[in-house]
């Protein structure tokens, strides 16, 4: 167990999880908060390391991830306005944008596949300048999440951030409040997609390219670290969900490291990811199960003795 587990797996998985992290929050607040499947996430996340890498790669990195989570925001935007004011169901309306972020993604790139960044500055690249060391990149991504995670928690606790909840809780009831719920939702999407396109960019500049297809299973991994966070943390305040959904994410791109290292074949992985998803999203319904088992056989044995006991009783009543 010791070669499997090392340094450099724990510190990878750690930088990874913090990125993704990002997604995993985005969909916190559009499927756990909001109660809706934005399907867009996977365009979405290649829209912000398309626009992320090509502002980089005009030499500006730090405007780039303002970019990104702009863009994000814009993406957001699109799907909310399809789906409150063109009467599309959700999940049609994130497989409408996701289609046609393809076109619009290839369109940001330039109409190429991918961009390298091996040649621009990053704000990882200016993180060792100043840090040094090999964790420097662990401390950029931290801080990002740190940060980003704070502000929400924070928003998500102020009138407006309640009015979202409140929406994703009871749409009925804040109608019946004079809110208007379509700007709700569309806030709420908006603040999501913008940390989609956020983690792009620093996954763009993290490993200094960018594929067209890089967000391809993105819904899956996020929904998988969003769903083994809550398992982890369960129910509780906002600050503690979110530290939940991060502490997820860091524990899946940990598991799948682990994968890799056990030489499991790279064109696996996005097996390996819907069975984590599946397994997470049953464990609850099995450790229900199992307590529900568990109180039947304690009922069972409990009837059986007290069975017992009056079987002895109407012995003795009969005994001359």
């Amino acid at each position: 167990m010791g070669s499997i587990i090392t340094l450099s797996i724990v510190q990878s998985a750690l930088e990874l999880g913090f990125i993704y992290a990002l997604v995993a929050l985005a969909l916190f607040v559009s499927f756990s908060i909001l109660d809706i499947a934005d399907l867009s996430t996977d365009g979405c996340f290649t829209l912000g390391c398309a626009v992320c890498a090509t502002v980089t790669l005009a030499g500006h990195p730090v405007l780039g991830l303002f970019a990104a989570a702009a863009a994000g925001v814009v993406s957001g935007f699109v799907t909310a306005f399809l789906q409150t004011r063109m009467g599309i169901q959700s999940i049609l309306a994130g497989i409408i944008v996701n289609t046609g972020l393809y076109t619009i993604n290839i369109a940001v790139m330039g109409f190429a596949s991918n961009i390298n960044l091996f040649s621009c500055d990053t704000v990882f690249s200016w993180a060792k300048d100043h840090i040094g060391g090999t964790w420097y990149k662990l401390i950029v991504a931290a801080v990002f999440v740190v940060i980003v995670g704070v502000i929400l928690a924070w928003f998500l606790n102020t009138r407006l951030g309640l009015s979202i909840r409140a929406t994703g809780d009871n749409p009925d009831m804040v109608r019946a409040s004079s809110i208007n719920t379509g700007l709700m939702i569309t806030i709420g999407l908006c603040v999501a997609n913008a940390m989609t396109g956020l983690s792009g960019g620093l996954l763009a500049q993290y490993q200094k390219s960018c594929d067209i297809n890089l967000g391809t299973g993105m819904v899956t991994i996020a929904l998988a670290s969003l769903i083994i966070g809550e398992s982890i943390i369960g129910k509780g305040g906002v600050l503690k969900r979110v530290i939940g959904v991060v502490l997820g994410s860091c524990l899946y791109r940990f598991i799948v490291a682990i994968a890799l290292r056990l030489n499991v074949p790279a064109e696996c992985l996005k097996l390996v990811s819907s069975l984590i998803v599946a397994f997470a999203i049953a464990l609850p319904y099995l450790k229900k199960q199992a307590a529900f088992m568990k109180q039947r056989r304690l009922a069972k044995a409990e009837n059986q003795l007290y069975m017992e006991q009056i079987q002895k009783q109407n012995q003795k009543k009969e005994e001359p």
